[in-house]
């Protein structure tokens, strides 16, 4: 980095659902934990302010623990109960929660008090939003997957970073999870 004048303030926005099927592409999971660590450390001098995590919800206890955890951890978890979709492709129901409304009012709603963001999210509907952000100069990460980032989101970003490429760094290291 150039310059350390203040510290700059971090805040990170993950979409649950979006890197759900992201991790079960790659095969492997990270940490919630871990993640925070990584991206609080990796430049030096940049201090958590605000972490948010977004799913969504088959009922009001599913992933309680999950949640929990996510709280302990310093996460701000914002839900949505799942809503049932027909698909006519398939004609079956598949189970919807979009909570992107959510991510962007949380985005811009505390813009005051971060430098940096890093989204964890291959969704090409943030494009607008990270644009606007980054007007106010603010900096923006963006960490997916190949095949699941829209070309749209990459190019709208600051910085891109391929899950795969910190996987030592985030990945969750007991391999009991089911």
């Amino acid at each position: 980095m150039p310059f350390s004048v203040a510290t700059q303030r971090l805040s990170v926005f993950v979409d649950g659902n979006n890197m759900f099927y992201a991790q079960q592409k790659n095969g492997w999971f990270f940490d919630p934990r871990r993640v925070l660590q990584h991206f609080t450390s990796e430049d030096g001098g940049l201090s958590l302010v605000n972490a948010f995590w977004y799913t969504g919800l088959k009922d009001p206890q599913d992933q309680r623990g999950f949640r929990d955890a996510l709280i302990s951890l310093g996460y701000t978890v914002r839900t949505k109960i799942l809503k049932e979709y027909y698909d006519d492709n398939s004609g079956r129901y598949s189970q919807k929660a979009n909570l992107d409304i959510e991510i962007v009012v949380d985005m811009f709603n505390t813009v005051e008090q971060y430098d940096r963001v890093v989204l964890f999210s291959g969704d090409g509907d943030f494009e607008r939003a990270i644009e606007l952000l980054r007007s106010k100069s603010t900096h923006i990460t963006v960490v997916s997957t190949d095949g699941m980032i829209a070309r749209e989101l990459r190019n709208a970003t600051d910085r891109y970073i391929d899950l795969n490429s910190i996987r030592k760094e985030i990945e969750k290291r007991d391999h009991h999870h089911h």
